[in-house]
């Protein structure tokens, strides 16, 4: 059984063709295997049995082929384009492959490229690689690239199809942004491709048929494999599809679906093989797609049975089965061999699939194989048939065995053999007889073995003996035989007499039959056998065996004795005859030659008589052409030559026969023939690769045999043996010549044919083969690099026999030599020429396969040569992706590379202020991608990117510059040097610089402060306040509404657009100590002396001290008996009580107690008041005494300063030293003279006086002597001294004089230091007793009275000064500080009046409200704030001080406005976050809420054809908004109105929704403002007439301006001059523009300058440049364009210092006080009013007591300054200044006057309905004079005038305001100055009707010039402008030109709303009083009694001045 282990088997039977590419070789495997192992061969199908091929072919030991690479000039088809297989073999058989077809690819110029495509958006778009015919099978596509990003399964809508198309799905328009180009690889080379770069030129849809984007034409697959039969189609709509099968629908099929590229087909099935057509339509057309599907079955071959065993001479069938095609050729192969039919082989069937093989011969066992082809493909399958042995081998037998008489005797023999064995039975070497007793039969067994039976029945004595089953077949005889005893008498069967032959070995059989017996042997002659070495005798079978017959010895009689029973025996005996063979002597035949004789005897030395002597020559007998003779005599034969030729070589055999045997001789007879050439070899050519025989053969006996020697080269020759085992490519041939199967160069050489027979001397002759090599490029560069520009050479080394031609070609195309860029050269180096083209220089267009050919006789060859001329590559387009706040991502096309592979990509980023040395470059980007994201970029901040791509040449050019804007990132840095300054107990100034630059991210638009309290119980929360960013570097906020005497952290944070930054380090501070907040409870005072009043309180609480209890202070004072004031004093004290001592005694003191802290004083407790116990008075103040006559003596004295108590009484002294006599006189204590009666003439007396208390008797007067007599001179007992009286009562100046006689009196009063008599008038008298009495007392009649009392002895005088006490002057109220809630108040006090201020009331009110609130303040108090005001709100305030008159002049007006404003939309957020076709998502994060909380919004919308509005919502303001269920594609209008109590915020805008799609609509047309009435063709005809009209008006207005300018430049400098005074020099004027610059300082001011219908707000320091033109006549028309320049840097004063604006507004700049001039240090106390006059011209000098203003429309986006408010008074007359806020139409000096007035205001119809207010005030009798106001000169405002009875001062009747437009413009409106607001203004102290009311002829004349056509009241240049506001445009008629005259000249004309705004003009008689400031002349009646109109119906104001 060992044959089944021996097997055949295929590795790899599919390979059918190995492709390879000539520059890489291949090597394949032979694809069998067996065991034991196979030896393994290759052949070409031709069968012959391949050689090596030195480097270019060979076969390794493992039996694996290997072809080498090769250059194209080596291409062999022989070789590398043929079938081959490969046989495997081993002792089961031998196999061969299915032929495989290797074929080499040579490399060929190839390039792949893509077309532009067309599509629809929303389409397909399909992309081709256009690959050449000649190299598509070998070229497969990649990828695909868009730009340089490879397409991959993740981006959906892209989609490459097995065929390598590439789809693009649902095309987009980006899709039109990038370039598509695919990469191909060539499958054998592995040489890839990138195509040029295609673009998709994306369209929008439009209607169109069907058009075919992918098709086929015919596709072949193997079954099971899947396909894609491509279909696909562009139009617009989409096209539907719809497949066919050899015109019928398809079947349905799980297998077959419809996929994006066409059909699809799984698992396909041969009956898929059809016509396949492609059905494309929609509404606008249709095509189809028709193609051809074959799906082909691999060719597949069985053989049956699979197991085929048989044995020698049997017959075999074999079937082979084929599927897979229905034509094919057949082949049967046994052991690799063709087999062809013959009588014993039959092949039938159609194909001759059936193989019938008969009489199976030993070697025909094996493998057999049948091959199956069709076309290109082929299948084999094989079976091994095993042929076993048919020798047939006995498998069972039978055994020796005894047995009785009549027994039944079986014998079988079980034998094995093929063909079937033949089974015969012997008997003692007889055959059995078959007979009744004897039966033999036969029969094959399931195993087909044949069992043979011999069966004997009734068994004999004779059936005994050997017997022996011979089985045969053609294969062999086998034999088995054993001994069957039958019992009974033992006996020997007869023995016939035998022949042996000499020398050969006998057997002598003796056959005994019967059982038992005892022995056998052998006699011979009576002895035993065996008695010598060559006898052997078998005792148990007796057998007897002679080894060496010989004759003398064997021949002769033998017995065989057997021993029956123990003594009896029975023999029998057979002779033996020995016949001995012949014997021949050996005999040789000698060496001979050609031509000799020869005789050679045989003799035959011994055998038996008569022997026969035959000769044979090769086995045949002699032919007797030979001429050869033969003698025979007796016992010998002899044979004779007599001319020996080549015919008698040969085997010459003598055979001997006698009766023994047959013996013979052989001898071999040589004709030995020297060897001769017959051919002899001769120089010949071979050429390379071809085959060649050198031809050698010669003749001579023996046959001679060849060697082939060797030498290589031409040189001297060195000859050595050729080995021939090398791969059979050089083997001799029969005839002796060498065949060079494959010629290679180094075959070139001599060759030595060598020829030998052994007979004579060797022969030889060389030969030189000259290996002729065709012209082969041996050397070339398959790819060469070049660099752009540089020069080139490229080099082909060519190799083969000379001559060699070498051209060169570029694509097909033979270069020309003498092209003036192209030089070729040529030079030989030995044997190979050097052909070199040189390119130069190298462009561009170079590059592609160039090829040089070498030529010559012998064959051409050529190298392709691919030059890549390299450059830099082209730059990428660069475009920006996305940008964000820290990153930029880029995207890029690359472009060309510069064929050298772009090895990466530099981008370069830089600042854009940065030069791009500074860049940040970003190096070496891998150039597989085409996008990357810069990183690490500062916020908000612009680059400028550039990209340049590299390559292994250089750098490319820098691409397209992008600049680029980061996105504003939250700020990375905190806000910097955050410092905490205690501005007040409740305020805490933070101040911070901004971020550092670098961190900042973006423009800082604010930042969050954050604040929290750090005591304990303290929220630690932090409060976070927004303020914007004011641009400086250094910002600040106050914190207000802090609680006192706290500690505070702050941090700060940065906001930007994008966030909000980090927090600075927490920074503490604590407020500063403030005064407690309550006084000192429950202040007890108790007067303990006349000079002592101890104090004692209860300290307040701690949490009212607001800071660290310094003490107490105790403010006390005197209440003087005339109500005047003491000194207020106070004292501190550390304890709560205190004693005041030092006091007044007996007087009424008012205390207040306050703690104190380090921040000053706290709340005062209640005045409580304490009288100091009496004590004694102290001396009267004065004593006068004089002598009335001779006896009396009269005595006066003023009180004691000090009273002490109640005076009760006076006593008066009189003492006379000689005698000492002292005499009392007690007068009463209101009585102040004294008549001391009965005194002695002449005498001397002293007189002193004593005031008496309750306390007891004061000191003592001084001491004063007097004498009365007769004719006693004048002298005046009223003492000088001050008399103070309130204004408006009777006072009366005592002058008691006394003398003899009696002494008149006499009044004089000081006039400009000079006394003049009193004028006694109805007013002023004089008493009989000489005082002077002064009614209705004015202030005025204050000043030095001179009572001068006179006799003719003589006269005395005294000097009264009567100060007139009057209500104190208004107090100087300033704003110094505002926060969101409160208002801190300052003011300084006014003159008192003559009498201690007792108090202040302090009143206010909101702006728009006339409800007024007030408060009482105490007489030392200098400061108030107001608490929990509205945030952003204007107040009105006004201050009043009281003396003991009464209360004083109110204060002028001031208004301030608490922190905060409107909301404001910021202008850097977008306010649609979103928007698409039904739904806009808005951005409420960009309104601000101007500092004070937004209380609601409302939201309106609607369609712009739409008249209704939507409400939105009115709630509160959230974050962002959405507005449903909008119409698409819509454009709406919008409005937005958000509040707080600063006021609101309107936004109004227009938007559109997006259409269904997503695209935008169409914008908004500004339609002509004609009538919708008028038909298209009016309105343009309209516009265009319009269009004329205007162009031609503002060209005759140009030149008009032109004309007049230098006609009237002189003039109107000449006029404005005065503008100009007491400002700074003007600038230089410009001698080509002459333009006049005017320079005015303006402290942080906000001037509004209109231009263009445009705002444009000038900052602090802005200059605005006013041109000449601005001072013209005429009026400004719209278009013409305005140019203005302002310069504030300093304001001219006019009557006085500047107000102090310091203190009404904080923080601004203090200029205007550094640069008041100081005025004179004392002034009149009622001349309480500064005015500011600024610069007019002469006629307008004076100061207006109107407050005339021009209303400016806000500027949107304009900031107001926080905590503006300005206390100033624009007149000297007090009662003006009080009415400076509101519009005063005229005024009135006389109460008459003004009384009239109000009659008939409230008669006026349109004040029917006005509310009047009325300001009474004491009316003076008589008209205040007035006094000119000069220009640096201070008047008093008032002169003298006596107060009479009190009137109306002033009355405002304010009607009620319309409702249909908010302001009036152009206007004089009454407004108190602030900024911000509705209406911005300038400060009153900044208004500049030069800058405001312009175009108004500018009276230049000197004063007192009468013209009507200037105006009297602060009429400047220009006209006043003409205003328009952003909020509601004016319904106003506009102005025409010629109203502004007409209103100057009428001054009863009534004022239009929108024209330009004059001042009621005087009439020309009036004009030389205007220099003065009096306007007690100008009436406000006319003529007929009735008020004079006004323009003004908002409010009108009447003030007595």
């Amino acid at each position: 059984h060992f044959s089944e282990w021996k097997y055949l088997y295929f590795v790899n039977a599919s390979v059918q063709e190995v492709v390879f590419a000539s520059t890489t070789g291949t090597s394949a495997p032979c694809p069998a295997a067996g065991v034991p192992p196979v030896s393994l061969r290759w052949y070409l199908a031709t069968g012959e049995e391949i050689y090596d091929v030195p480097g270019i072919r060979h076969v390794h030991p493992n039996g694996t082929l290997q072809i080498f690479h090769f250059q194209p000039s080596s291409f062999s088809k022989l070789i590398h384009d043929n079938n081959y297989y490969c046989t495997a073999e081993n002792p089961s058989g031998r196999i061969r492959s299915q032929d495989v077809h290797f074929k080499a690819v040579l490399r060929e110029p190839y390039t792949v490229r893509v077309e532009d495509q067309k599509a629809m958006r929303g389409n397909v778009a399909v992309f081709k690689c256009i690959i050449p015919a000649s190299v598509e099978a070998y070229i497969a596509v990649v990828s695909w690239e868009k730009d340089t990003m490879s397409i991959n399964a993740e981006m959906s809508r892209f989609l490459i199809t097995s065929t390598g198309a590439l789809y693009i799905l649902d095309v987009q328009m980006e899709d039109g942004l990038y370039n598509y180009r695919c990469m191909t690889r060539h499958r054998y080379t592995g040489e890839t491709r990138q195509s040029n770069s295609a673009r998709l030129i994306v369209s929008d849809p439009t209607n169109s048929a069907p058009h075919i984007l992918d098709s086929f034409e015919r596709r072949e697959v193997m079954a099971s494999h899947r396909v894609e039969l491509p279909c696909k189609a562009s139009g617009h709509p989409a096209p539907k599809y719809r497949w066919l099968k050899d015109n019928r629908p398809l079947e349905p099929d799980t297998r077959f679906r419809q996929s994006v590229t066409g059909l699809l087909i799984e698992r396909t099935h041969p009956t898929d093989t059809g016509t396949y057509v492609c059905e494309v339509w929609n509404g606008y057309g249709n095509a189809e797609v028709v193609g051809r599907l074959q799906v082909k079955e691999p060719l597949k071959v069985m053989v049956s049975p699979r197991k085929v065993k048989g044995s020698v001479g049997s017959q075999v069938s074999l079937s082979c089965s084929v599927t897979g095609s229905e034509e094919y050729q057949l082949s049967w192969y046994r052991n690799g061999e063709l087999i062809y039919p013959s009588n014993s082989v039959r092949m039938t069937g159609q194909n001759r699939e059936n193989l019938v093989m008969a009489g199976m011969a030993k070697s025909d066992g094996g493998a057999y194989q049948c091959f199956a082809r069709h076309g290109k493909m082929s299948a084999q399958d094989f079976v091994q048939v095993i042929l076993e042995d048919g020798t047939p081998k006995i498998l069972a037998s039978f055994s020796e065995k005894v047995y009785n008489i009549n027994e039944f005797v079986s014998l079988s023999c079980t034998v094995k053999g093929t063909p079937e064995p033949r089974v015969t039975w012997t008997l003692d070497d007889e055959p059995v007889v078959r007979d009744s007793r004897h039966r033999i039969s036969h029969y094959i067994n399931a195993e087909g073995h044949v069992v043979s039976h011999l069966n004997i029945s009734q068994t004999q004595v004779p059936d005994g003996g050997v017997y022996r089953c011979i089985c045969n077949n053609s294969a062999g005889t086998v034999s088995y035989q054993a001994r069957i005893n039958v019992r009974g008498p033992a006996s020997i069967r007869p023995m016939k007499n035998l022949t042996a032959i000499a020398g050969r070995d006998m057997y002598i059989h003796c056959r005994v039959i019967g059982y038992p017996y005892y022995s056998i042997k052998w006699y011979k002659d009576s002895n035993l056998l065996p008695y010598n070495h060559r006898q052997r005798a078998f005792e148990n079978n007796g057998t007897l065996k002679l080894f060496d017959v010989q004759k003398d010895v064997d021949e002769g009689e033998y017995t065989c004795n057997v021993l029956v029973q123990p003594q009896l025996s029975t023999h029998q005996s057979v002779y033996v005859t020995v016949k001995v063979p012949p014997t021949i002597h050996p005999f040789e035949f000698p060496r001979f030659s050609i031509g000799q004789r020869v005789f050679i005897p045989c003799v035959v030395m011994s055998g038996d008589q008569p022997v026969f002597i035959t000769w044979q020559k090769d086995g045949r007998p002699i032919p007797a052409s030979l001429g050869v003779t033969i003698d025979n005599i007796d016992f010998t034969s002899s044979l004779r030559i007599s001319n020996l030729t080549l015919m008698h070589n040969g085997n010459y055999t003598c055979i001997a026969r006698n009766q023994a045997a047959a013996v013979e001789h052989q001898s071999q007879l040589i004709v030995r023939v020297p060897p001769k050439f017959v051919v002899q070899p001769k120089d010949q050519d071979g050429i390379y690769g071809k085959a060649v025989i050198l031809n050698c053969s010669a003749q001579g006996y023996p046959v001679p045999t060849i060697q082939w020697e060797y030498s290589k080269g031409a040189g001297v020759p060195q000859f050595k043996p050729i080995a021939l085992n090398s791969g059979f490519r050089i083997e001799v041939l029969v005839n002796g010549s060498l065949l060079i199967k494959h010629v290679l160069e180094e075959d070139s050489g001599f060759y030595l044919c060598r020829v030998s027979n052994d007979v004579g001397a060797d022969v030889s002759k060389s030969m030189y083969l000259n290996v002729k090599i065709p012209a082969m490029i041996t050397s070339y560069p398959n790819t060469t690099l070049a660099t752009q520009g540089e020069e080139k050479k490229m080099s082909c080394t060519a190799h083969g026999e000379k001559p060699i031609m070498v051209r060169w070609e570029k694509e097909e195309r033979i270069i020309n030599p003498e092209t003036s860029r192209y030089v070729v050269s040529v030079k030989e180096i030995g044997d190979e020429v050097i052909s070199t083209l040189q390119i130069m220089p190298t462009v561009r267009e170079d590059s592609g396969f160039f090829s040089c050919h070498a030529i010559n006789s012998f064959g051409e060859d050529r190298g392709i040569i691919q030059l890549t001329v390299q450059e830099p590559p082209d730059p990428p387009e660069v475009e920006i992706r996305e940008v964000k706040d820290r990153t930029i991502a880029l995207r890029w096309t690359m472009g060309f590379d510069g064929n050298s592979p772009i090895t990466g990509f530099d981008i370069e980023s830089k600042n854009k202020s940065a030069s791009w040395d500074t860049a940040q470059k970003t190096k070496d980007v891998s150039p597989q991608l085409n996008q990357a994201t810069i990183i690490d970029l500062h916020p908000s901040s612009t680059y400028n990117i550039r990209m340049f791509a590299k390559n292994l040449i250089g750098k490319s050019e820098a691409s397209n510059e992008l600049t680029i804007t980061t996105d504003e990132a939250a700020p990375d840095g905190p806000p910097q040097d955050v410092m905490l300054e205690a501005l007040s107990s409740q305020s805490i100034k933070v101040t911070w610089r901004s971020p550092k630059k670098h961190l900042q991210n973006g423009a800082i638009r604010g930042y969050q402060v954050g604040y929290r309290e750090y005591s304990s119980g303290g929220n630690y929360q932090f409060s976070v306040i927004s303020v914007e960013t004011t641009g400086d570097n250094a910002e600040s906020l106050v914190l207000d509404n802090l609680k006192k005497f706290t500690q505070y952290g702050v941090v700060v944070q940065a906001s930007n657009s994008a966030g909000t930054g980090p927090s600075s380090t927490e920074v503490a501070a604590t407020t500063l100590e403030d005064v407690p907040s309550r006084p000192p409870e429950n202040v007890q005072a108790v007067a303990t002396s006349p000079e002592v009043i101890s104090l004692s309180w209860i300290t307040p609480p701690k949490d009212a001290l607001n800071g660290n209890l310094m003490g107490f202070r105790v403010i006390y004072w005197a209440n003087l008996p005339d109500g005047e004031l003491g000194e207020i004093r106070n004292v501190t004290t550390s304890k709560p009580s205190l004693e005041l001592d030092g006091l007044e005694k007996y007087t009424n003191y008012s205390i207040q107690v306050l703690a104190f802290t380090r921040a000053g004083d706290g709340v005062r407790s209640e005045q409580i008041y304490t009288r100091t116990k009496e004590d004694v008075p102290g001396p009267p103040a004065g004593v006068k005494a004089a002598a009335a006559s001779n006896s009396v003596v009269f005595v006066s004295w003023l009180p004691p300063h000090k009273v002490n108590g109640i005076i009760r009484k006076y006593t008066v002294f009189c003492s006379n030293p000689h005698p000492t006599v002292s005499s009392e006189f007690e007068a009463a204590p209101d009585v102040f003279f004294y008549r001391i009666p009965n005194l002695s003439r002449n005498r001397q007396y002293s007189i002193w006086v004593v005031a008496v208390t309750a306390a007891g008797r004061g000191n003592a007067s001084e001491i004063i002597t007097v004498k009365p007599m007769a004719e006693a001179p004048a002298q005046i007992l009223t003492f000088n001294r001050t008399v103070t009286t309130p204004w408006m009562r009777d006072i009366v100046l005592p002058c008691k004089a006394v003398g003899d006689p009696s002494p008149t009196i006499k009044w004089l009063k000081e006039i400009n230091a000079s006394p003049a008599p009193v004028v006694i008038d109805s007013r002023r008298s004089v008493h009989g007793n000489g005082s002077l009495v002064i009614r209705t007392v004015k202030a005025e009649d204050s000043g030095n009275y001179t009572c001068v009392a006179s006799n003719s002895f003589g006269s005395d005088k005294i000097v009264l000064n009567l100060q007139v006490q009057v209500p104190p002057d208004q107090p100087r109220l300033t704003v110094t500080k505002t926060t969101t809630t409160s208002i801190t108040l300052s003011w300084i006090p006014g003159d008192n009046g003559g009498s201690s201020i007792r108090g202040y009331i302090l009143q206010y009110s909101e702006d728009n409200s006339e409800q007024w609130g007030n408060f009482p303040i105490s007489p030392s108090e200098r400061l108030y704030r107001l608490e929990n005001l509205k945030c952003g709100t204007w107040y009105k305030f006004t201050l009043t001080a009281q003396n003991a008159v009464g209360p004083g002049r109110i204060s002028e007006i001031i208004e301030a406005k608490t922190h905060g404003k409107e909301p404001q939309y910021s202008k850097e957020q977008e306010l649609f976050t979103s928007i698409n076709a039904t739904r806009v998502k808005l951005n409420l994060n960009g309104w601000n809420n101007g500092g004070c909380p937004i209380t609601s919004f409302t939201l309106e919308y609607r369609p712009l054809e739409s008249p209704t509005w939507t409400t939105a919502q009115r709630t509160s303001l959230t974050k962002s908004y959405i507005l449903y269920d909008l119409q698409e594609a819509t454009w709406y209008e919008l409005q937005m109105k958000v509040y707080n109590s600063a006021g609101y915020a309107e936004k109004r805008l227009k938007f559109a929704t997006l259409s269904y799609d997503g695209s935008t609509i169409a914008p908004l047309v500004k339609a002509p403002n004609v009538s919708e009435k008028n038909p298209a063709g009016g309105e343009g005809l309209k516009m265009m007439v319009t269009i004329s009209c205007v162009l031609v008006g503002i060209v005759v207005i140009f030149i008009g301006l032109l004309v007049l300018r230098r006609r009237r430049r002189e003039q109107r400098l000449k006029r404005c001059k005065p503008l100009l005074k007491n400002t700074r020099p003007a600038e230089p004027i410009n001698k080509q523009q002459q333009t006049l610059r005017m320079h005015i300082d303006i402290p942080r001011a906000q001037l509004l300058i209109e231009e263009r219908d445009t705002m444009e707000t000038v900052d602090d320091r802005s200059t605005v440049l006013l041109t000449d033109n601005d001072f013209g006549e005429t009026q400004k028309q719209k278009t013409s364009t305005v140019t203005h320049t302002v310069h504030y840097q300093s304001l001219s004063q006019a009557t006085g210092p500047l107000v102090d604006v310091s203190d009404a507004r904080p923080g601004t700049n203090p200029t205007a006080r550094r640069t008041a001039k100081a005025g004179p240090a004392a002034r009149n106390r009622y001349a309480s009013q500064w005015t500011l006059n600024r610069p007019h011209p002469p006629v307008s000098s004076h100061t207006l007591s109107t407050d005339w203003r021009l209303p400016t429309p806000r500027v949107a986006g304009s900031v107001d300054k926080e905590s503006d408010s300005y206390s100033v008074s624009p007149s000297q007359d007090t009662d003006r200044a009080r009415s400076s806020m509101v519009s005063t139409e005229s005024a009135s000096s006389t109460y008459e006057e003004l009384a009239r007035a109000y009659e008939h205001a409230k008669m006026e119809e349109q004040l029917r309905h006005a509310k009047f207010t009325i300001t009474e005030c004491f009316i003076s009798d008589t008209s205040s004079e007035q006094m000119t106001a000069g220009t640096n000169d201070y008047t008093d405002s008032l002169t003298s005038s006596t107060p009479s009875e009190s009137g109306i001062c002033r009355f405002t009747a304010s009607p009620p305001k319309p409702q249909d437009v908010s302001r009036v413009m152009n206007m004089a409106v009454p407004k108190a100055h602030r900024p911000g607001g509705e209406l911005v203004h300038l400060p009153p102290y900044l208004r500049m009707d030069f800058l405001l009311n312009r175009g108004m002829s500018c009276s230049g004349t000197s004063r007192g010039t009468a013209s009507g056509e200037r105006a009297a009241m602060g009429q400047a240049c220009l006209e006043p402008q003409k205003s328009r506001s952003l909020k509601r445009p004016s319904r106003m008629a506009p102005p025409t030109p010629t109203e502004a005259p007409q209103a100057s000249r009428d001054p009863g004309a009534q004022w239009q709303p929108g024209s330009a705004a004059t001042l009621p003009h005087r009439e020309g008689s009036e004009l030389a009083q205007a220099a003065k400031l009096s306007t007690s002349q100008e009436s406000l009646l006319d003529s007929r009694g009735h008020l004079k109109q006004s323009s003004n119906a908002y409010a009108k104001s009447y003030t007595l001045v």
